[in-house]
């Protein structure tokens, strides 16, 4: 091997890019899950050193094979050109240089995708294509689904601390469910960690930036025996929090968290592969407080002040209820823990394979969700939760041949207990008291899915593929102590699901450079309860499951191989029983929140994703997205002139019904973003690449039919920077970085709790720089 080719693999390898070759992988076993004709996102992508041009070295052992390069590929991905799909797969090194570090980041980067925190929480909730659901307590199946390594997190805030030592990020759009998995109306999120390779080597690096922020990772892979190898990876995060409290100068938003995960592969023969996974996050985050813009039915002055400032304040009695010192700070104190194995195995024509995992949370998070220095609606959360899945599939082992088929079962259980505490003493005269609301949850959901596609002449293949799902919850022991006042005990509650889903589709690659495809495809999601602050029994009756029937027309295209590369996709959505947070109109309380289902509703879109390499050093990438979102029959509670009007009559509560039918949700419409790299060596054995990237997100409706004011959250560009020199041999690099350039004052959400509304306000603008070295 020579020195450029060795730098190449040790710089690769330090970014936690370097994959096994697709070939060798399925000849172990454990190669993708999907065939060339429309494979899932779980496929593992080809690293981009496997396709790209220059001089290359092929490193060969019994366990797996690596192709090096010299020069990297312009374009990564590429056998993700051959797969009917419409996916965003980012690559470890992107990942870097977006500084990339929680899920929320990832909608600067992905076209048609909100991903956002409930209420100043560590709570994030996912929409894809206008599809997702604002889940604060994350008691119901997301309509998004969280995947690290192919096991899916049922509860979205598991997968919490999950993005370091990273291999890539795939975001699905769209119903997905009958390759693996369960089956979702929104898509899915695909995680995949790095896995242990073949030789020793290893890497750490810290990153510094304002604010005080630090940032540390590391990561040691290599063989323990001829047929077993293991990989160690961590992170901690410190510092970053950039808001302050006007009347004291107190400090929030630090961050404070810890993670380890470690793999031990072993592969006895060229037929098995089995990997054992175990990860544990421990996250004391103090978290972003909101800022408030409104306050319907004031009991004090709301605090003006800057951007950067916020104010939050914690009663000694309530401290003292949820056993917290008095003077904490909004934050978290969760834990994350789990473990899977993963076992595959060639038996002459088929591949056996399956996945046994155990999660669990451990959440324990104060927020001053009022966002003043009244007590009108602080709140703690205690939540205990584990799930269990076991997924197991057969495919046949030929990937060359023109029938693809698989099939496989998949069960989950998840139990649940929360304990929500309220501290409304300065709701006045309404509330004024302490409350919990307390309660279990179970549920289990079991799934059995069949995929099959064949290649015809002409490179035409046809596709298609049926999932059923049963679901079963229940909701059990639900009681609210409003202390000094009373306490409610409610009946039991229970719902159940059983629905088959499924996808149909063609697809044609009339060139080996473009390829063309249509399908439609059924998602389905169970239903569930909402169980939050309950004080009548209404409030816990089961929503329904939603449906969506989407059509997608897509095209994939390398137009100039190495040069030019565009994908494309249009949709159509037709979405029945929409599972919308809403507000319920309680006698004597007042508006309170409540899952309903919206009968209909449509979405429809494009997205183009370029990639251009012009000349020999400029790289240039951009995504695209347009869509629109419409009731097409809905009504609900305005809470804003059932505010108005007890505000007038003396607090006496009157219901108020806007029909929504034809009236545009508040989805932004349009996103863009794109980046532009130049790579070059400034002198002999180094390189020096400088890129900047942009994203653009059109405004944001709070409120269906919202097109200004207070209610719409602006529109925002934001601007980034990065340099970074390193040596041929890879032992280190060396980079400097800026994110939000231009130091916009934007919004990433916002909530309502009682009668404040308040925007949850996003990060400023940090300068940074990392170190890194490898071994």
């Amino acid at each position: 091997m020579s020195s450029r080719q060795g730098a190449a693999l040790v710089c690769v390898l330090l970014d936690s890019t370097v994959m096994t070759d697709p070939a060798a992988r399925a000849a172990t076993g454990s190669g993708p899950k999907a065939d060339v004709a429309h494979a899932s996102a779980q496929m593992r992508p080809a690293s981009p050193a496997s396709h790209g041009t220059g001089r290359r070295t092929r490193i060969a052992t019994a366990e797996e094979t690596l192709n090096v390069t010299a020069s990297r590929n312009a374009f990564r991905f590429s056998s993700a050109q051959h797969i009917a799909d419409s996916a965003t797969r980012i690559s470890a090194e992107e990942l870097i240089n977006r500084n990339v570090v929680a899920a929320t980041d990832l909608q600067q980067i992905v076209p048609n995708v909100t991903i956002q925190t409930m209420n100043g929480t560590s709570t994030v909730n996912y929409l894809v294509r206008g599809i997702g659901m604002n889940d604060y307590t994350q008691n119901a199946m997301p309509s998004v689904l969280t995947y690290v390594d192919g096991v899916a997190f049922p509860l979205a805030q598991m997968s919490n601390g999950m993005l370091f030592d990273l291999g890539s990020v795939d975001v699905v759009p769209g119903p997905v469910g009958t390759q693996h998995g369960q089956s979702e109306t929104g898509g899915e999120i695909n995680i995949q960690t790095a896995d242990p390779t073949p030789q020793w080597h290893g890497g750490v690096s810290q990153d510094i930036a304002s604010y005080a922020r630090a940032r540390s990772n590391f990561f040691l892979s290599g063989p323990l025996s001829p047929t077993l190898s293991w990989r160690l990876s961590g992170q901690s995060q410190q510092g970053g929090g950039w808001q302050t409290r006007p009347l004291d100068g107190a400090h929030l938003g630090d961050a404070s968290q810890g993670a380890l995960r470690s793999k031990l592969r072993w592969q006895p023969d060229d037929k098995t592969d089995i990997t054992l996974t175990g990860h544990w996050v421990q996250d004391n985050s103090e978290v972003v407080t909101g800022k408030p813009f409104l306050n319907v039915q004031p009991v004090g002055t709301i605090p003006k002040m800057g951007f950067e400032q916020a104010v939050w304040d914690l009663r000694p009695q309530f401290a003292a209820l949820v056993g917290r010192p008095a003077g904490i700070k909004p934050s978290e104190h969760n834990t994350f823990w789990g473990s899977d194995l993963r076992a595959s195995r060639v038996l002459g024509p088929v591949t056996l394979s399956a996945i046994s995992a155990f999660e669990t949370e451990r959440i324990a998070e104060y927020t001053d969700q009022d966002a003043t220095q009244y007590a009108t609606g602080d709140q703690y959360r205690n939540v205990v939760a584990n799930s269990f899945s076991q997924e197991i599939d057969l495919r046949n082992t030929d990937r060359q041949s023109r029938f693809q088929w698989s099939v496989g079962a998949y069960y989950n259980r998840v139990r649940m207990a929360q304990q929500f505490f309220y501290d409304f003493t300065n709701y006045l005269p309404q509330r004024g008291y302490l409350s919990e609301t307390s309660y279990r949850q179970n549920q289990q959901t079991f799934s059995q899915f069949a995929h099959a596609s064949y290649r015809f002449a002409h490179d035409v293949t046809l596709f298609g593929g049926i999932t059923h799902e049963a679901d079963d919850r229940q909701l059990l022991g639900l009681r609210t102590r409003r202390f000094g006042v009373s306490d409610l005990h409610f009946d039991n509650e229970a719902t159940s699901a059983n629905q088959f889903s499924g996808v149909a589709g063609i697809q044609w690659q009339p060139t080996s450079k473009t390829m063309t495809y249509f399908k439609v495809s059924k998602g389905f999601k169970p239903g569930g309860f909402t169980a939050n602050n309950t004080v009548i029994q209404q409030q816990l009756a089961p929503y329904k499951p939603e449906t969506l029937l989407a059509y997608e027309l897509g095209f994939k295209s390398d137009i100039i191989s190495q040069v030019l590369r565009l994908n494309g996709a249009a949709f159509f959505y037709d979405y029945h029983d929409q599972q919308v947070l809403t507000s319920l109109l309680v006698p004597n309380y007042g508006p309170i929140g409540v899952f309903l289902n919206a009968p209909k509703s449509q979405v429809w879109g494009i997205e183009l994703s370029a990639g251009l390499h012009p000349i020999k050093h400029v790289f240039l990438s951009g995504n695209m997205g347009y869509q629109r979102a419409t009731y097409q029959n809905y009504q609900a509670l305005d809470t804003t002139a059932v505010a108005a009007y007890a505000k007038a009559h003396n607090g006496t509560w009157q219901a108020f019904y806007t029909d929504y039918a034809g009236v545009d949700t508040g989805l932004p419409k349009l996103s863009l973003n794109g980046t532009a790299e130049y790579r070059f060596e400034p002198f002999r054995r180094y390189e020096w690449a400088n890129g900047v990237d942009g994203s653009y997100r059109g405004a944001q409706a709070l409120s269906p039919g919202v097109s200004s004011g207070p209610f719409l959250l602006p529109a925002y560009f934001l601007l980034g920077a990065h340099s970074t020199l390193r040596p041929a041999s890879g032992r280190w690099s060396l980079t400097v970085y800026a994110s939000n350039i231009l130091q916009r004052h934007y919004q990433i959400s916002a909530g309502m709790v009682t009668t404040t509304y308040y925007y949850i306000p996003a990060a400023p603008r940090f300068i940074g720089g990392r170190f890194g070295v490898s071994f």
